[in-house]
């Protein structure tokens, strides 16, 4: 099993945003099924110097949305993964032509593209809903303090703030390894250019190579 070192290192950076997207999907379905299926993305809260509860949500599509994303990307890494572990394991010397990194490009890019956009989203929703929270009449001065307040039934409010939280943190990282993955592509890219380039000259004939003036006369 020979991986050169930049696909080995391109590698544990899927398995890393394998993990990422898992967490993500993980937190935001959590929280969707402690709130009765409800997306607090942007929701707001009202409390009644007791119980916290729901005053309006997002449609659950937005948290279906973000956790979509976060599965169709665990899901590719994860395939990457295993083909060039079993590609490496059935060839032994594992070689990437131009047109497949040209793919792998192309698919950083869609995936940064919905990351970014999944990022926003965690982002934006969760400090809309913290801003409903901690309204002056609520008297609460801190998001995360409301995961110790009861919630009205059938919500469950605990740990709320530190899933979505957690997700919105798995995404941003996501999207930082994606980058990464980018990058090494392109540097893979260019080495087999190189290598391509080196090898048209080096195989030359040698009528090409001989020069115009000087060249010996033939019998």
């Amino acid at each position: 099993m020979a991986l050169p070192w930049l696909l080995l290192l391109e590698l544990t950076l899927y398995g890393s945003c394998f993990v990422c997207g898992i967490i993500t999907a993980a937190s935001v379905t959590i929280s969707q099924g402690n709130f009765g299926g409800k997306c607090m993305l942007y929701g707001t809260v009202t409390f009644n110097s007791t119980v916290l509860s729901v005053s309006s949500s997002s449609s659950p599509s937005l948290c279906y949305f973000v956790s979509a994303i976060s599965v169709c990307v665990a899901i590719c890494c994860f395939s990457l993964s295993l083909y060039w572990v079993y590609t490496s394991c059935m060839d032994g010397d594992v070689q990437r032509n131009r047109f497949w990194m040209n793919i792998t490009l192309g698919g950083c890019g869609v995936f940064l593209f919905f990351l970014l956009i999944t990022g926003c989203i965690l982002k934006i929703g969760r400090d809309s809903l913290c801003s409903s929270v901690t309204q002056p009449a609520h008297n609460i001065s801190r998001c995360d303090d409301a995961q110790n307040k009861q919630w009205e039934s059938p919500y469950n409010g605990n740990r709320f703030y530190s899933r979505l939280h957690s997700a919105e943190v798995a995404v941003w990282v996501n999207f930082f390894f994606w980058l990464i993955i980018a990058a090494l592509v392109l540097l893979q890219r260019r080495q087999v250019s190189e290598f391509r380039t080196g090898g048209e000259d080096s195989g030359a004939s040698p009528s090409e190579t001989e020069p115009i003036f000087g060249r010996p006369g033939r019998p």
